[in-house]
């Protein structure tokens, strides 16, 4: 046997060991429910917030679009895989996010890979969330930027940083003046449910000649009067440089959306490495995004509803007396803070044995120490399955069965 082949596997055996060993389950969704090793379970591990991945417009849409158009991109969109499909709806999307302009990536993480190594490079500062999605972090990396990780939501210190931080390279070699400065952030955080303060952000990118690139993905769809986001929610839509939206969640498809100004959108499309080299998104996920606009104007409703399961939920939860993570605006990610990788994978057997599909979140997706059952909640869930849930989650406090180290 190869050495290496023996390091990968002694490597497995010890991630094995601590509770951290990844692994795939085919699953079946039905809506609420996934099947999963031949039990129905309340779906509350994925992102379909509003329930629009199996709503019967979206799945039209894909089919018609088919017929018309066959399955594949074909291409890159820069030399035969434009559609006049893929520039209406970014015309649409970018009106809805309220921006000049657009641009369709094939997923959320190339389209924040796309935008953050194009905006910036060598002699340039980022400053980013350090809860931020990975793909914001590994862009930064990536841009050849230098990096300036400030702690979660502490913007005096991301201030601080920004005031004092004159060169470009202060960590060695040959440093000269900052170049330009981008603060890059989450809206909602993914694995905490909490929401940045975009108001504030947007004063410290003025005070700091700076650009402000805020990922979207958690919050379109689900947060605002008309669904565009955490930006419409807090008044600064028009405010912000950058936005990057998924359609993989709340809206129910595939596929990452840029909206800027039409300088950038112009510069993204001539320089950006992650959209020139890869195929164009498919036409069935274009016509299946702008069904899903269409469904958030039409009816508000789900919108509606999952916003009040997500107070009505942290509300019983802080009955429970089960440590999560506080928040400004109830977002539908709702984190059962365990501790321990132990603990947390405790809590997933637990409710998954009470009829819920909760997975736990561990190293390296959280730090250590604060692994979680990270909850998803969903607009189609009804008042028996949160009856049910929070009875469950009880059981589970009161029998002992606590946060580890």
């Amino acid at each position: 046997m190869n050495g290496w082949s023996d390091q990968l596997r002694s490597e497995l055996a010890q991630l094995e060991a601590d509770g951290l060993r990844r692994q795939l389950h085919p699953a079946e969704r039905h809506g609420r429910i996934i099947r999963r090793a031949g039990r129905d379970l309340v779906n509350l591990g994925g992102n379909d917030y509003l329930g629009f991945a199996e709503h019967p417009r979206l799945k039209d849409a894909a089919i018609a679009a088919i017929r018309d158009h066959g399955v594949g991109g074909t291409a890159s969109r820069l030399v035969a895989g434009n559609l006049p499909l893929h520039e209406q709806l970014e015309a649409r999307f970018a009106a809805f996010k309220h921006h000049e302009a657009a641009l369709f990536c094939p997923c959320g993480y190339t389209a924040n890979l796309a935008v953050v190594t194009t905006l910036a490079g060598k002699g340039d500062v980022i400053y980013v969330d350090k809860l931020a999605h990975a793909s914001l972090l590994d862009a930064a990396q990536a841009s050849g930027a230098v990096t300036r990780v400030f702690p979660h939501l502490n913007y005096e210190r991301l201030d601080r940083l920004m005031e004092r931080h004159t060169d470009a390279n202060p960590a060695g070699g040959s440093p000269g003046p900052v170049r330009r400065r981008f603060i890059v952030t989450d809206s909602v955080f993914s694995m905490d449910g909490d929401v940045a303060d975009l108001p504030r952000l947007c004063g410290l990118a003025r005070r700091h000649d700076a650009a402000l690139i805020v990922d979207e993905a958690h919050a379109t769809g689900v947060l605002g009067p008309t669904g565009a986001g955490l930006a419409e929610l807090q008044g600064v839509a028009d405010r912000i440089d950058v936005t990057v939206s998924t359609a993989g969640k709340a809206l129910g498809g595939l596929g990452g959306i840029i909206t800027a100004g039409r300088q950038v959108i112009d510069s993204l499309v001539t320089q950006a490495r992650p959209f020139i080299y890869t195929t164009a998104v498919p036409p069935a996920q274009v016509a299946a995004v702008s069904a899903a606009l269409d469904l958030l104007v039409s009816d508000p409703q789900p919108r509606l509803r999952l916003a009040e399961l997500s107070a009505c939920v942290r509300d019983r939860l802080q009955e429970l007396d089960l440590p999560t993570v506080a928040t400004t605006t109830p977002t539908p990610i709702i984190p059962l803070i365990t501790g321990s990788s132990e603990a947390a994978l405790d809590l997933s057997r637990h409710l998954e044995a009470e009829g819920f599909y909760v997975p736990a979140i561990r190293p390296p997706t959280v730090a250590r120490g604060s692994s979680r059952a990270r909850l998803s909640l969903r607009a189609d869930l009804t008042d028996e399955d949160i009856d049910r849930l929070c009875l469950a989650i009880g059981h589970w406090r009161g029998a002992g069965r606590r946060e580890g180290g």
